[in-house]
This record gives C-alpha cells, structure tokens and sequence, in this order.
C-alpha cells in the first residue's frame, strides 16, 4: 500500500509544483474548508480519515512581506500557532511533520549558514517562521526544510545586485522535497550561491539590476548546502 502524504497548503504555488512530480506516495490536497489549521479539529479529523504517514506543511501566510510588519496578528495566527496546531495532532496521532521554513531565519550577514549556526530573523516574516520552527523541533519525529525558493520565471521587473543568496525556483525544489521526507532534523534547501540579479536574468533577461540598502535588506543569506548534497 502506497504511504499517504497531506500537504497543507497544496493550492498554493509550490503546492501546484508538487502535484506535477511524479511519485510512488498518495497525495492530499485539502482545501482550507477540509482543513483550516487554525481549527484543530479539522486537522485531526483530514488526517483520521486519510490515514495520513506525512503531512508537508506549505500553509501560512508569506508574501507580500510588509503583511508581517502590517498585521502582527495573522503573521502570528497563520505562521505560529497554525503550525503548532499542526504539531500538536502530529504528535498525537504519531505522523511524521516536514515543515516548510526559510533562509530568512538567517542573520545575513556572513553567508554559508549551516544547520546549526546561530538564528536571528532580520523581518518579521522571519520570526514568524522561527516562531513555527519552534514547535516542530519539540516533536521528534519531524523535518525542518529551510528553502530558498521562489517561482518561475523570475517575477520582479528589478533584482538586487548586492545581495547574494540560494534561490532556486519552485518546481526543481519540488522534485527534491520528496527525496527529504524520511530525513529528520534540520536541512538547507537553496540552489548556486549568486547575487539575485544574477539568478534573475537567466530567466527573465530584461532585469533591471538594483542596490539595496543595507537595513532594508541583508547581503548575503547564502546557506551552507553541503547536508542536501550529501543526500541528494
């Protein structure tokens, strides 16, 4: 019998990436009315009735990034206590957890952040992410995937040139995340360390190349890939 896999937040575009890719796993989808992970009870009873192995946890709030700084509240609502409502019937039921975290945890300032380096969000959205971390470090039987992705192609008429990181586009981070889900811990997602510009004008040859101040954003949130590439 195949193992069966909830992703929450599957409507959502990395959600869609994941129903392209082909695998040996069963697949839910559930809409926010089949479960809402503010309201526990409909998470306890989608994966009572689906019997679920994994859950991939993709809800949350993430763009746009000025919602966090606007609207404490649903950062706090959506990225922290849906996540540890998540964890919480995980835990109950015994399901293994894969929760969807960022590079944005990272200072980003020196670069090449392993797993185990220090954590110090530089926005809000950040700490929400952190926030929801949390909780899934206190269920053992989970995985943390910090990613740095984003969709394809490259949206922005604009990328920053000072500012380096591992972005990797949506649907390459889809094919890998399945390989990941019997891994426990901590794993650094992300594709090359390059500046954005340099990542964006592969795809989309029109950007326009700009600077960002330095309290607006930091320069370098590269991550330190050698644990992926050691299993993929």
């Amino acid at each position: 019998m195949k193992k069966r896999i909830v992703i929450t937040g599957g409507t959502g575009r990395l959600g869609n990436e994941l129903k392209k890719v082909k695998t040996n796993y069963k697949l839910f989808f559930p809409t926010k009315k089949k479960l809402d992970i503010l309201k526990i009870n409909t998470i306890r009873n989608f994966l009572k009735k689906t019997r679920a192995n994994f859950v991939i946890h993709l809800a949350g709030l993430s763009r746009p990034m000025k919602e966090h700084e606007k609207n404490i509240k649903k950062s706090i609502s959506l990225n922290i206590i849906g996540t540890a409502n998540l964890v919480n019937v995980c835990s109950e039921m015994k399901t293994k957890l894969i929760y969807l975290s960022t590079s944005y945890i990272y200072m980003g300032t020196k670069g090449n952040y392993k797993e185990t380096d220090p954590l110090l969000p530089w926005n809000n959205y950040g700490w929400s992410k952190l926030g929801g971390e949390c909780s899934v470090r206190m269920y053992k039987n989970s995985l943390i995937i910090r990613a740095s992705i984003t969709q394809r192609p490259f949206v922005h008429k604009k990328a920053f040139g000072n500012v380096k990181i591992n972005f990797m586009y949506q649907d390459e981070a889809a094919k890998i995340i399945f390989k990941l889900i019997d891994k426990k811990g901590v794993i650094n997602l992300g594709g090359k360390a390059q500046t954005i510009f340099n990542f964006a004008k592969k795809s989309n040859p029109k950007v326009k190349k700009i600077s960002a101040r330095n309290k607006l954003f930091p320069n370098n949130l590269t991550m330190n890939l050698n644990k992926l590439k050691k299993i993929i």
